[in-house]
């Protein structure tokens, strides 16, 4: 396929603002379309999380037709990271937890594209540093087309996205592969739980009642953190504003999956997720420490599941992070990964060592700064993960996991 293409960086939010019609007909035409690389999902994020970065949003057109979208954004210079230069990163970096990052390319257009997307950043000689990429991701391809032109490449493995397939199987068939004694204590603690309560499984659907809802999910997961460590999933307002303004929207496009476990009317447990495209995402979850005991997290992550069975979607996805719990649940896994790429000569070569001595600079003190149990409380090291996420999965469920009947999730 052979065409003139022309890039355009846009700099300007309201232009950004003024692409969505254009970015959702793409995104239903492109392999990279997943939740995290929406417009509502980027546009959120730029309004309520983008701090001191510039947009740096590349789209590159055939006449007028949008055949793909390079979402980037110019990272600041951050001498707390050795790293006073700037450097090009995706939109939705960072705690928010976006997963599957990618450049958008409408399908049939790719090797037009990428080629036309990395010229463009040759010339600006800027660094890149792209996270949350998966193994097919297109943006590996921007390292093939900016080799010849003596740019570096590390890449970097640094999380896993444990997952169950659904489609073609049932909920009682899915029940069998798991392991014996998680599937009992599933089993059990939810016939105490309706024994002793009254047991109500609700998924919020009206708008009045989604900011409610949002609100008790955040409390509840403060509430059981508390006691554990640290969570930065609600830490800030602007965190908090995110996702009341995401879920407003995902509400609106019927994507949203806000889930209550309640017991006597009261809630125990919350779920957040999205229905997007064929998978159920599974992002945050909150339950009360009070009846943690009774292992709600656990039974509500089983009904949240088999809700996924009944409404037809063909995966249930934990997103990134190799707790062990997830593994009771996934016994499926994808890579994700990270890719730097350096421009030439000395402005490459310094900033590669100034990533590099700041990432050793964190690393130690995040061991000096880690308080005492915080391995077990969810604390994750990404450098440390290559040992974690190159054994086999089906020992990870068998090593170092608690049992299902341990209290949360």
């Amino acid at each position: 396929m052979s065409a003139v293409l022309t890039v355009e960086r846009i700099e300007d939010a309201q232009r950004f603002a003024d692409l969505a019609p254009e970015w959702d007909a793409l995104m239903d035409d492109s392999a990279a379309d997943n939740l995290f690389l929406t417009w509502e999902w980027l546009y959120t994020w730029w309004r309520h999380l983008a701090g001191r970065r510039r947009l740096f949003l590349l789209t590159v057109r055939r006449g007028r037709e949008l055949v793909a979208i390079a979402p980037l954004a110019v990272a600041p210079p951050q001498l707390k990271r050795l790293l006073p230069f700037r450097s090009l990163q995706f939109l939705g970096t960072g705690t928010v937890g976006s997963d599957y990052l990618d450049l958008i390319v409408r399908r049939g257009w790719e090797d037009e594209a990428v080629p036309a997307l990395a010229e463009h950043l040759r010339a600006g000689r800027a660094m890149l540093e792209l996270h949350q990429l998966r193994a097919d991701a297109l943006a590996w391809r921007l390292a093939e087309r900016l080799d010849p032109a003596g740019w570096t490449c590390r890449q970097v493995r640094t999380d896993v996205c444990p997952y169950v397939p659904l489609a073609g199987h049932t909920w009682e068939e899915y029940l069998a592969t798991l392991g014996s004694a998680h599937r009992y204590n599933l089993g059990r603690r939810l016939r105490n739980l309706r024994r002793h309560f009254s047991v109500d499984w609700e998924r919020i659907t009206a708008e009045e009642e989604r900011g409610p809802a949002l609100a008790r999910l955040i409390e509840l997961h403060r509430a059981r953190w508390r006691e554990r460590g640290r969570s930065e999933a609600f830490a800030s307002s602007s965190l908090v504003a995110f996702h009341e303004a995401v879920s407003r929207l995902a509400l609106a496009r019927g994507w949203l999956r806000l889930l209550e476990l309640r017991l006597d009317g009261r809630t125990a447990a919350s779920l957040y997720g999205f229905r997007y495209g064929r998978a159920f995402l599974f992002y945050q979850s909150g339950l009360d420490p009070a009846l943690a005991k009774l292992s709600v997290g656990l039974v509500a992550m089983g009904l949240a599941i088999k809700s996924a069975f009944e409404e037809g979607a063909a995966e249930y996805d934990l997103l990134h992070g190799s707790e062990p719990y997830k593994f009771l649940w996934a016994q499926r896994a994808r890579e994700l990964g990270r890719m730097e790429l350096y421009p030439p000569f000395w402005r490459g070569f310094l900033c590669q060592r100034a990533l590099a001595l700041g990432r050793a600079a964190r690393r130690t003190a995040r061991r000096l700064l880690r308080p005492p149990g915080a391995a077990s409380s969810g604390w994750f090291d990404q450098e440390d993960l290559s040992s974690a996420v190159s054994r086999p999965l089906d020992q990870q469920r068998r090593s170092g996991q608690p049992t299902s009947d341990a209290p949360g999730w």
